[in-house]
């Protein structure tokens, strides 16, 4: 499978996207599947989706948009992991402090030069590269063989990329292997 599924608007295509993704690692032995998901909506999709497969549904930090407080429902977090999908709660790998730095001093460094330069893509495309980092600085995912990357843009997943994944401390070994979905306006 050699077509790459474009969405007319960027939003949420979470079923077309898990089920495109899904054909693909069936057809090219994929077996690691990582997820954005906030809320665990679009994780919780996935885990029905990808049982069987090493899933990782990652998640914002703590206190991203209210102090003390995780984004990420208890009940999609039970159920992911009932079905098998791992959750990884951190900061952002294309922020974490340069965010305070960009808050505190309206400036940003590098690595959110980075990731602005990723949003040219697509926000999604930015998030999947970001997943795929945090990913593999966890353990979770292999770093020596390739995975499938899932986000979007505000709601639900419109971007899938196969990416082979890198530690953040060797960001420039990370490589976007395929597009897979997106959407073509953003």
């Amino acid at each position: 499978m050699n077509k790459i599924l474009y969405f007319e608007r960027c939003g949420d295509h979470t079923e077309e996207v898990l089920a495109f993704s899904k054909k693909f690692a069936e057809e090219n032995g994929v077996n690691d599947i990582v997820v954005a998901s906030t809320t665990g909506k679009t994780g919780l999709r996935a885990s029905e989706i990808f049982k069987g497969y090493n899933l990782v549904i990652v998640t914002h930090c703590a206190g991203f948009r209210e102090p003390g407080r995780l984004e990420l429902k208890d009940e999609y977090r039970h159920t992911i992991e009932g079905n098998g999908g791992k959750i990884l709660v951190a900061t952002h790998a294309l922020s974490g402090v340069e965010r305070a730095f960009r808050k505190k001093f309206d400036t940003i460094g590098p690595v959110e030069i980075i990731a602005n330069a990723f949003r040219c893509f697509g926000e999604g495309t930015k998030v999947c590269i970001e997943i795929a980092l945090m990913a593999a600085d966890a353990g979770l995912v292999p770093v020596d063989r390739d995975v499938i990357c899932i986000a979007g843009t505000s709601s639900g997943a419109d971007t899938s990329l196969l990416i082979r994944p890198s530690y953040s401390m060797n960001f420039f070994d990370l490589k976007v292997k395929k597009v897979l979905c997106k959407p073509a306006n953003f």
